[in-house]
């Protein structure tokens, strides 16, 4: 599967800000796309997007804040760089407890703000392969039977094919075959491959 392309997409109520965020991210080759409110872009959120979200976080209707809440529940796995105003590191440490990448307060360095925005767009990519490392490793053991799991989660907690036909009450070489099976269906050719597919497939997002 192939990432979309990475985005910067602007949530900010100010047109000013907004047009002046084109400009720089256009200017140095960064798609962007703009949005004047938090429910214009939430109307378009899903889990589909790459890139970075540059977020205020005070805006008419919902708040930075509120949309960041929101955005929690699946809707979008975007890196989120807050922007805020004189007076709201407060509301920036809480969005970034929250999850949110990096905050940059106004007025901005634009240098900075690029450096800033490029490091989110790294992390994004890196945590979209990692995703999709996790997501492959787990559709792989999906072609296993339940005596083949069994079997395999035996093999992962550490024991042997005597103490796993014991505790399966099956024969020893019974047990070889299904790790034969395994191995083959899996497409791995040691055990130490198996080990280190089956760690992966059980790794959580880290989203």
């Amino acid at each position: 599967m192939i990432p979309q392309a990475s985005t910067v997409y602007v949530v900010d109520d100010d047109n000013a800000v907004r047009e002046a965020l084109q400009a720089l991210l256009s200017s140095v080759g960064l798609e962007c796309q703009c949005f004047a409110s938090a429910e214009a872009f939430l109307a378009v959120a899903d889990p589909t997007l790459r890139g970075c979200l540059l977020l205020d976080v005070r805006m008419p209707g919902m708040s930075g804040l509120e949309l960041q809440r929101k955005l929690q529940h699946g809707k979008t796995t975007l890196q989120i760089l807050i922007i805020t105003g004189h007076g709201d590191v407060t509301m920036a440490v809480r969005a970034l407890k929250a999850g949110a990448s990096d905050f940059i307060e106004k007025p901005f360095n634009e240098q900075e703000l690029l450096d800033r925005i490029q490091g989110c767009l790294q992390d994004d990519i890196e945590r979209w392969h990692t995703r999709q490392s996790l997501e492959q490793a787990r559709a792989r053991f999906l072609v296993l039977t339940p005596r083949e799991n069994a079997v395999m989660e035996l093999i992962a907690a550490g024991h042997h094919t005597k103490k796993i036909a014991g505790l399966l009450g099956i024969q020893d070489r019974t047990v070889d075959v299904h790790r034969f099976n395994i191995m083959h269906k899996l497409g791995v050719r040691t055990l130490a491959e198996l080990l280190r597919l089956w760690s992966l497939s059980r790794q959580a997002p880290s989203d």
